[in-house]
């Protein structure tokens, strides 16, 4: 089977098993802080994840326009904007969080909807975005459709064929890409040394095979110690549950290392469509002396299996400074949205984000290396 033949099987593959544990009757998403139906949408590429979301506050930002750029907005803008910006940046953050509970742009579609921080598109060839869109509309017409995680680096021909169809472009964060470790592990010194570091160091290695029942509650655990206990409680909670089915179904492969006692002290969980991996679960024992590098053990595991399967790397928004030192490209992420079928207040809304996230948002990413 050629490479494109093999990646629209794969991504064919990824999207029934992804159905078959979230989408029907009472089936959910299975994220305790993630309201949301799940359902499916037909393409010559398989039938792609959408998640219809009604507009419930607090839920995890996958999924709620409201979260992404109000709550989650103020937290990571009190975080990392100097003290100058921050007290402004706020307020226009309270405003529109104003706004976008009452322009109702929270019943939100996210289509082709993985329910992880990344999500990977299908060949455009096989998928007709302008009947995709009706479809979706078609199907619920009281939400606005969202088309996340799009790229100018790796999604250009599905920005343009949005736009084209009527959809609107809004900034959402700064993803770092790589590609050609073998060429970034010769030109930067901290990936060489976090590549060297997995050969050093004295824990036990956990291969994906080597994960067993047990694991899942512990990896759930690391992953929330990392991404809920550090960063956000509107990041996506994944239980046991979750990440068993996942990996069972062979949607995420996990790596790790584990201590003398056998238990996992970091673990890595990859997400692939094609050549293009993603990292949606990182995690590691917060509580652990910051010698013993085990976010640098984690994440290596990723530059180590692209590496060696000639993978390029999505690797995803946040610690941009390490990031950049390790050869990540910063690159622009947007959603694409479509209101058009709604009422005019809505329009609007969306109108004013598109706006609001393209001049000021996308320059403030950019300048502050976010």
């Amino acid at each position: 089977m050629s490479m494109p033949a093999d990646t629209d099987a794969r991504f064919a593959a990824s999207a029934r098993a992804f159905a078959a544990f979230h989408a029907g009757p009472g089936a959910g998403t299975h994220v305790p802080n993630l309201h949301a139906r799940i359902d499916t949408l037909p393409t010559a590429a398989g039938d792609l994840p959408v998640s219809i979301h009604d507009g419930r506050a607090g839920d995890a930002w996958v999924c709620s326009p409201r979260t992404t750029y109000a709550d989650y907005a103020a937290e990571e803008g009190a975080r990392y904007l100097p003290g100058w910006a921050a007290p402004v940046a706020l307020r226009v953050i309270a405003s529109l969080g104003r706004s976008l509970q009452w322009s109702g742009l929270d019943r939100a579609v996210p289509n082709t909807n993985w329910l992880l921080s990344t999500n990977l598109y299908p060949t455009l060839g096989l998928v007709d975005p302008a009947a995709l869109v009706q479809a979706a509309i078609a199907r619920w017409p009281g939400h606005t459709l969202w088309f996340r995680s799009l790229n100018a680096h790796d999604n250009a021909d599905w920005l343009a064929a949005l736009e084209a169809v009527g959809g609107q472009r809004v900034t959402s964060r700064q993803v770092y890409l790589y590609d050609d470790f073998d060429t970034l592990a010769r030109r930067h010194g901290n990936l060489k040394a976090d590549l060297a570091l997995l050969r050093r160091t004295p824990l036990q290695h956990c291969r994906d095979q080597d994960v067993t029942e047990a694991d899942y509650a512990r990896i759930a655990e690391l992953y929330a110690l990392l991404y809920i206990g550090k960063h956000s409680r509107f990041n996506p909670v994944y239980d046991a549950r979750f990440l068993r089915q996942w990996h069972r179904a062979g949607l995420l492969t996990f790596e790790g290392f584990r201590t003398d006692d056998g238990r996992l002290a970091c673990v890595l969980g990859l997400y692939r469509q094609g050549r293009t991996a993603t990292a949606p679960i990182v995690g590691y024992d917060t509580a652990q002396p910051q010698k013993m590098a085990l976010y640098r053990l984690a994440t290596a595991c990723a530059y180590r299996a692209c590496l060696a399967n000639g993978w390029r790397l999505n690797f995803s928004a946040g610690a941009a400074g390490f990031k950049r030192l390790r050869g990540g490209v910063p690159a622009i992420e947007y959603s694409v949205v479509f209101a058009r079928h709604l009422p005019r207040h809505t329009r609007l809304a969306v109108t004013a984000l598109s706006s609001l996230t393209c001049r000021l948002g996308t320059p403030l990413l950019r300048g502050f290396g976010l």
